[in-house]
C-alpha cells in the first residue's frame, strides 16, 4: 500500500476510468483505487450513463476450469505471467495490460460481451496469487492452461486437444450453420 499512498488523485480517477471502461465492478475498483465509494459511483455513473451491476462477484474457481471459459483464462494468465516475468510490471498494471492484449487476441463480436471479464481476469489472478488455481501442460500440445491446484495433473489434455461432445453446440453456433447452409442452397 505504500505505493499507493505515493499516487495522486488524478492519478487514481484516471485509473478508474480505465477499468470501469474496461468493464470493471465496483468492487474491483474498491480494492485497488484509493477513492470513495461515493466518488467511484459518480465516476461510475457518469461514465456509463447507468448505476454499476450490484451483487456478489465471481467466487468459484469451478467457472475458470470449465471448456470456454478455460481456453480465455488460460489465453489471459499466460498473458499476465509473461508481462510479470519479462516487462518487469506487476499488479493493477499487469492485469490491465494484460486484459488489453487478451482483447486483442479474441475480440469480442459486436453488442457481445468478452468470455473473459475485466473482473474475472482479476479474479483469476488472486485465484493464482493464493494457489487455489495452477498451470498444467497439455500433452499433446504442450500449452499451458488453468487448472485446480489439487488436482492430478499427469497426462493432462487441454480442453482444444481433448474438446468435450457438446463444444460450440450453442444455439447461436447452431443458428451460424443453418444461416450457412441457406446461402449454399
Amino acid at each position: 500500500m505504500a505505493k499507493k499512498s505515493v499516487v495522486s488523485e488524478a492519478q487514481e480517477i484516471q485509473l478508474a476510468i480505465e477499468l470501469i471502461n474496461l468493464g470493471a465492478r465496483l468492487q474491483l475498483l474498491e480494492s485497488e483505487v484509493i477513492l470513495s465509494r461515493e466518488r467511484l459511483l459518480k465516476l461510475y455513473k457518469e461514465l456509463k450513463g447507468v448505476s454499476p451491476p450490484k451483487g456478489m462477484l465471481p467466487f468459484s474457481t469451478d467457472w475458470f476450469i470449465t471448456w470456454q471459459p478455460n481456453i480465455h483464462s488460460s489465453l489471459f494468465i499466460n498473458i499476465h505471467k509473461y508481462l510479470v516475468d519479462h516487462a518487469g510490471i506487476s499488479g493493477i498494471e499487469a492485469l490491465i495490460k494484460a486484459y488489453k492484449l487478451y482483447l486483442e487476441q479474441v475480440p469480442a463480436d459486436v453488442g457481445e460481451e468478452p468470455v473473459l471479464s475485466i473482473t474475472r481476469a482479476w479474479t483469476l489472478v488472486r485465484f493464482f496469487d493464493v494457489k487455489m488455481l495452477s498451470m498444467a501442460s497439455c500433452e499433446k500440445c504442450r500449452g499451458h492452461f488453468v487448472v485446480h491446484c489439487l488436482d492430478l495433473h499427469n497426462d493432462y489434455l487441454c480442453g482444444l486437444c481433448h474438446m468435450p461432445s457438446r463444444a460450440g453446440k450453442t444455439k447461436k453456433a447452431k443458428d451460424a450453420l443453418d444461416a450457412l447452409a441457406e446461402l449454399t442452397v
